[in-house]
């Protein structure tokens, strides 16, 4: 790689001991993925947050880095934590389990790193432009942030995502570069879609195509949260980064250009393979004792939409939004987050149902309505879960 002075200052470890490990990583990926040299970031989101995932060898990383006094050098906010940070004994959440939690927080905020825990940071801020490069970790944002936003970042991993924080910058390779932003999959939807059906599509489409970049064709235009909902199923189901959909989405008219369309594979989806694909991520039919959404985490206006359907009504089962802090602020203010509580329903932030330690609270059976939850709370949690709408869950 073809570092600048600066980057090879840092490298050499002339900004301190943090910086020369962080610049080491970055150079290592560019690496083996071929960069031929680094990119300046203006933005990262950071995974390895929650103590379930990291554990203690996380914690005692973090705790190590941060006593160097490094900063980061770009705006920088982490993936959902394992509790919530400030209602954890409300929610019964484990008190050891709490302990550690809070001081992965406090090392991260210590080197500057906003303490906002949400895979949702287009939501609380952290929004960048067309064409900028950043690094981010959380699989759904990636997603959303390449294609919805049309930013570019590859799926980086918790280390490298804060290593490229510290230093400002990421190798150049993978989706930072304009030829690997072209779709090598078209779909072609034969039926109109809503709900949860835009998960059950992205968990389809996930697994034909890998990390593959599809584009997709659509009966009917989707709006902006179920863009988030399509993205993280394919995320989780796959390991897709881009997507593009036709007359929606930023990049979609550079997406087949200059690409041969007669060798990219096309697939016509009908009604029978969603539903097909919708049944797939329920993998019980009992009850479920709790019902959790907000994966990704809930916007605004999707707290409204649950707060109109549960006003006046008493929930027979446990109800969990999650959210992040600051979107919950909004909905405390505008009143809905009360509605949700007067019908016995919780709205959490700072962490959401797979990062959580659910699976020691008691419970057996999830009712979710995000594709990504269903895929990943069996094999994460070892919890049943139930993939539906919501207004389903809340009957059953």
């Amino acid at each position: 790689m073809q570092l600048t002075p600066e980057e090879q200052d840092m490298y050499d470890g002339k900004y301190g001991i943090a910086v020369e490990k962080s610049m080491e990583i970055l150079v290592a990926l560019g690496d083996i993925y071929g960069a031929e040299k680094m990119v300046d970031i203006t933005s990262a989101q950071i995974a390895g947050v929650s103590y379930k995932t990291i554990g203690d060898a996380g914690l005692e990383y973090l705790e190590e880095l941060a006593s160097t006094g490094v900063k980061v050098r770009v705006p920088s906010t982490l993936n959902p934590a394992g509790i919530d940070l400030v209602k954890w004994k409300d929610l019964n959440f484990p008190a050891d389990f709490a302990d550690k939690q809070l001081k992965i927080i406090e090392a991260y905020s210590r080197m500057g790193i906003s303490t906002t825990c949400t895979c949702t940071p287009y939501l609380v801020g952290n929004v960048p432009a067309l064409g900028s490069h950043i690094a981010w970790s959380e699989s759904s944002a990636v997603a959303y942030a390449n294609s919805v936003l049309g930013a570019r970042t590859n799926r980086e991993g918790g280390p490298g995502a804060l290593a490229a924080a510290i230093c400002g910058k990421t190798a150049e390779y993978g989706y930072h570069l304009d030829k690997n932003r072209k779709a090598n999959y078209i779909f072609e939807l034969e039926t109109q879609l809503k709900g949860t059906e835009y998960g059950a599509l992205g968990y389809l489409v996930g697994r034909i195509v890998g990390d593959g970049v599809p584009y997709f064709k659509l009966k009917n235009t989707p709006l902006i949260n179920e863009l988030k909902s399509l993205g993280a199923a394919l995320a989780s189901s796959g390991a897709v980064a881009l997507y593009h959909v036709e007359n929606v989405t930023p990049e979609y008219n550079d997406a087949l250009k200059g690409v041969d369309i007669g060798g990219i594979e096309k697939i016509v989806v009908d009604k029978d393979q969603i539903i097909e694909s919708h049944q797939k991520l329920s993998t019980t039919t009992r009850k479920p004792d709790l019902i959790c959404v907000g994966c990704p985490h809930a916007s605004l206006d999707e707290i409204e939409a649950i707060a109109d359907k549960v006003t006046g009504r008493k929930l027979s089962t446990p109800l969990w939004i999650c959210t992040s802090i600051s979107v919950k602020a909004e909905s405390d203010r505008m009143g809905y987050t009360k509605t949700i509580e007067d019908a016995g329903g919780k709205v959490v932030s700072d962490t959401c149902m797979v990062v959580s330690p659910i699976e020691d609270l008691g419970f057996k059976v999830v009712g979710v309505d995000s594709a990504k939850a269903a895929n990943y709370v069996p094999s994460m949690c070892g919890l049943d879960v139930i993939y539906d709408e919501l207004e389903n869950l809340i009957e059953k």
